[in-house]
């Protein structure tokens, strides 16, 4: 029975870890190229060389919105920003597996038939 419940630990771990993995990278890079994608379209030149070249087809309605989206690019890339989430959900994992654990026990206790 204990060597069933360490498998379905393993199991339990190996198939969420992936899963998470493949979910942040996904969603990582999804938000990065987005934003790639929105400067695009507002007429942003991602490969200029000064002020000009990089706003010179922006209209001043959007220059705002161009500005916060050229800001949120910069920085720390999104495979580092990828890292970051998964280890900061592994918790969550642990957390879903116990409180699973607790819930089959109470369960379990509940349908025991009364020997008295």
């Amino acid at each position: 029975m204990k060597r069933l419940k360490k498998n379905i630990l393993l199991n339990y771990s190996l198939i969420s870890l992936s899963i998470l993995g493949i979910l942040i990278l996904t969603f990582a890079w999804w938000s990065y190229k987005s934003d790639l994608i929105l400067l695009n379209h507002y007429g942003y030149n991602i490969d200029g060389m000064n002020h000009n070249e990089f706003y010179g087809n922006v209209t001043s309605e959007n220059m705002e919105k161009v500005k916060s989206l050229e800001t949120s690019i910069m920085g720390i890339g999104w495979p580092l920003k990828a890292m970051f989430e998964y280890v900061a959900f592994i918790p969550y994992l642990i957390f879903v597996y116990v409180g699973k654990i607790i819930i089959d026990r109470i369960k379990n206790k509940k349908t025991l038939p009364n020997t008295v």
